[in-house]
């Protein structure tokens, strides 16, 4: 229901050229340039930023594609309602998170709501803190779950719950029977996420303050393969919050340790949606369970 001026202008915003835009929508590059020129005289001003490499939305650009993509969504939920999904029959709720809600946690709670709405459908995009809250203000998601240092602008917190950062090691290690320094863990093969990430900013910050240098023996984006590497090395320790190695501790022989330093304890899991965003007929439903499953769980860990 996009008009193909609309279609042209999404394809190359989201692109990045004309060329790139040609070759996804199968469009002559000629037809393309003619539609976003009729487009930008339609609206009184330029929206992009031309340049030898390709072509980047101005501040014009970008209001105009935040408002298009806004009556996209709209239109989504209105279709939707025609078609009758005031009841949960089959809906899709879109959902971002970050690597470490991803691991055990957040599929373990999407399978529990299933087994009672089986109607409901679920997408979900695993990426970084920042992309998660660009997601999350861009409307390209309906509700996102991130370890976070701050409130995000523009978003709707539905809750907050706290995840200071933790050790994780075998419960026969060495440091898991007795106090734990920062200084301590030099002597031991570190497991370390990469440095865009919450719990390494707060890690590093907290080394710095002490003076401590550690080098990690592995850096990975994935926590998945930091917690492999935990498994098959019996000295090594890694970091994560209580949350991502919930169902894990016990059934994998390991323990979580604290190591008494304030800026660890910075972190907070939030469950957040779009600000006066519309609710599908599942949503509501599936944010009331997952506050009340993530009370559970926070005062089972407190």
């Amino acid at each position: 229901m996009q008009s193909s001026e609309i279609r042209y202008f999404l394809a190359v915003a989201n692109s990045g050229s004309l060329s790139a835009a040609s070759e996804q929508l199968f469009v002559a590059v000629s037809a393309i340039s003619r539609q976003i020129q009729r487009l930008e005289a339609q609206v009184g001003a330029p929206l992009f930023e031309r340049h030898a490499r390709g072509m980047v939305l101005n501040e014009a650009g970008e209001i105009f594609a935040r408002q298009v993509r806004q009556s996209m969504l709209d239109m989504d939920y209105a279709l939707a309602e025609i078609k009758g999904l005031k009841a949960i029959r089959r809906t899709l709720i879109r959902i971002a998170c970050t690597d470490g809600m991803a691991f055990s946690l957040l599929p373990g709670l999407l399978a529990e709501f299933r087994a009672l709405n089986p109607g409901v459908y679920f997408a979900l995009k695993v990426e970084s803190a920042q992309m998660v809250a660009e997601r999350v203000r861009a409307g390209e998601c309906d509700v996102a779950l991130q370890f976070s240092l701050h409130p995000e602008r523009g978003v709707e917190v539905m809750g907050s719950w706290p995840a200071p950062v933790l050790l994780a090691m075998h419960r026969e290690h060495p440091l898991a029977q007795r106090p734990v320094t920062l200084e301590a863990l030099s002597h031991y093969p570190m497991a370390l996420p990469e440095q865009n990430t919450t719990v390494r900013q707060l890690f590093d910050l907290a080394c710095q303050m002490r003076g401590c240098v550690i080098e990690p023996v592995l850096t990975c984006d994935y926590f998945a393969t930091l917690y492999q590497f935990l498994l098959n090395t019996p000295e090594a320790i890694t970091i994560s919050s209580a949350f991502t190695l919930l169902n894990e501790t016990q059934s994998r022989d390991l323990v979580l340790r604290e190591m008494g330093v304030d800026q660890l304890s910075q972190r907070t899991l939030q469950l957040q949606r779009v600000s006066g965003r519309q609710r599908n007929a599942a949503l509501s439903p599936f944010l009331a369970f997952l506050q009340q499953r993530l009370n559970a769980i926070a005062a089972g860990l407190a």
